[in-house]
């Protein structure tokens, strides 16, 4: 009789502990939602980041394929593309190779141009999305894409992202890692003869020397940034795109 008292209070305590539990993790969740509600009030904040880190990578490569720095150049002549970039874009040899070169390098020039400032200030930012995603795939498939992943070369291969891509087999990853292995030699040699024949206070005074890669590293980053942006827009309060679909709703 009394074994049977002790396991209906220990089956009351256990109900106990089950209901409070339940309790606790329902007040926990609707702290969480709560928490969350307003966070969601900033959400427009990455998308703001996001447009303000590519704004002038974009306004500076259109403004360098154009003459706008060109005192010799006046007019509107000022806003077209500089001709070397024409050819550069046209020229099978040393160049792009690519077909109506001047089209293509007035439109790259305006998409990044115009596009950067639509996105510092957040107007038709999915729309100019498009066709600077287009811009990046040209410029990794065309210019980056035989230099590989890195825009500049590891010189640790121990910390290299290549080392991790190495453990599922991958034979490009064990081929970068033994370029990062020989580029730090370089580099290494590259230090020795600089402090034997240079003043290195004044060579490192802006950082250390590295080897440019010029691989797809940095057009993947800003595509992947593009297409964010086309699927959440430019940002709640944060930008021009907000307060006019506001306008047109009301």
């Amino acid at each position: 009789m009394r074994f049977c008292l002790y396991l209906k209070a220990i089956a009351v305590f256990v109900g106990l502990l089950i209901k409070h539990f339940k309790k606790f993790i329902m007040t926990i969740l609707s702290l969480y939602q709560s928490v969350l509600k307003k966070v969601l009030t900033f959400d427009g904040l990455p998308a703001l980041l996001l447009r303000l880190y590519l704004a002038p990578v974009f306004i500076m490569a259109g403004y360098s394929k154009s003459q706008m720095a060109n005192p010799d150049v006046t007019g509107l002549a000022s806003f077209a593309v500089n001709p070397d970039i024409i050819s550069w874009f046209g020229n099978a040899e040393w160049g792009l190779g690519l077909p109506f070169p001047e089209l293509l390098a007035n439109l790259a020039m305006w998409s990044e141009f115009l596009g950067g400032w639509l996105l510092l200030i957040g107007l038709l930012t999915r729309l100019i999305s498009l066709p600077l995603m287009f811009t990046m795939i040209i410029a990794a498939t065309s210019v980056h894409a035989d230099n590989g992943w890195f825009a500049i070369t590891p010189t640790n291969s121990d910390t290299s992202p290549a080392k991790m891509v190495s453990w599922l087999g991958i034979d490009a990853a064990k081929t970068s890692l033994i370029n990062t292995e020989n580029t730090a030699e370089k580099l290494s040699r590259m230090r020795e003869i600089l402090a034997e024949n240079g003043n290195t206070d004044w060579l490192y005074g802006n950082g250390n020397i590295v080897v440019l890669n010029n691989g797809i590293e940095f057009a993947v980053t800003y595509f992947i940034m593009l297409l964010a942006l086309f699927f959440i827009g430019a940002g709640r309060y944060t930008s021009v795109d907000y307060y006019l679909s506001k306008r047109i709703n009301v």
